[in-house]
């Protein structure tokens, strides 16, 4: 089947995708426990996933999810539990107000100031990331953000803030309001002596950020180290972010990652 717009002709099942890629469309729920299952369980994945790449660092690293029916609640994995034992059944339901409302684990004190702030002033938000990666750390400590020298680093032109406000352990509720407030409306936020803080309108597309962007930086860092970086125009950075910074094309590549992990560690699933 084809769809004719114009002169553009179209195969069917590309013509209501932003890339034009033949990817599937987020699934919808009208019971929002189905929902709720949903998310904690590809919460349990990326949380797996952190584990699996190295994004551990002792206790520090967490990740959040919006609850789909109780709007000021998010889930997040608990303090004290490894990135790579993290079950569906270890997950934490916390209020606005740090309080655990469901889960038998205790939360990260800097997972409910950042969380919880940037939540509660970013309504598209619906999940953060958050770990100390070395690269990102490594980005931070030269006071950069990502130069758009691929495809990939395009997602985050002008979609990026480097926050240098740093006040120790981002345990206190004023700092955590402080780093949502000058992450503003970007996708990420790089802090310096830290690590890094990505969001998306999807659990699946904070968790692609945070990994493309670790990656990035690492290409930015091996290349500024081996010579003179060239990174595009304005204008080709432009268009590399049209494909690129797709939310869509964000939440199907987190489809493959749940996929191979889910099969690799299946006992995530565990409740």
């Amino acid at each position: 089947m084809t769809l004719t717009t114009g002169d553009t002709t179209q195969r069917g099942y590309l013509a209501d995708t932003h890339t034009g890629l033949p990817m599937p469309q987020p699934p919808t729920f009208d019971d929002p426990a189905e929902e709720r299952t949903y998310r904690k369980r590809r919460l349990a994945a990326a949380v797996r996933l952190f584990g699996k790449y190295g994004f551990g660092e002792g206790i520090a690293g967490h990740i959040s999810v919006r609850d789909p029916e109780h709007r000021t609640l998010f889930w997040a994995n608990p303090f004290g539990v490894s990135f790579k034992h993290v079950t569906v059944g270890d997950l934490i339901c916390v209020d606005e107000a740090g309080t655990v409302v469901e889960g038998r684990h205790p939360v990260n004190p800097s997972a409910f100031v950042i969380h919880a702030a940037i939540h509660g002033m970013r309504a598209d938000a619906e999940a953060a990331a958050h770990a100390h990666t070395a690269h990102s750390r490594a980005l931070g400590a030269l006071g950069r953000v990502l130069e758009p020298l691929d495809q990939e680093s395009a997602a985050f032109y002008q979609d990026q803030v480097l926050y240098s406000d740093y006040q120790g352990p981002s345990i206190a509720e004023e700092q955590g309001r402080d780093i949502a407030e000058k992450l503003g409306t970007a996708r990420a936020i790089l802090l310096r002596h830290h690590g890094l803080i990505t969001v998306g309108n999807t659990l699946e597309a904070a968790v692609h950020w945070f990994f493309t962007y670790d990656s990035c930086a690492q290409v930015q860092l091996l290349a500024a180290a081996a010579g003179q970086t060239q990174p595009m125009t304005h204008e080709q950075a432009i268009a590399a972010q049209d494909g690129f910074g797709d939310a869509q094309l964000a939440w199907f590549s987190f489809q493959l990652l749940y996929d191979e992990i889910v099969r690799e560690q299946p006992d995530l699933l565990d409740e």
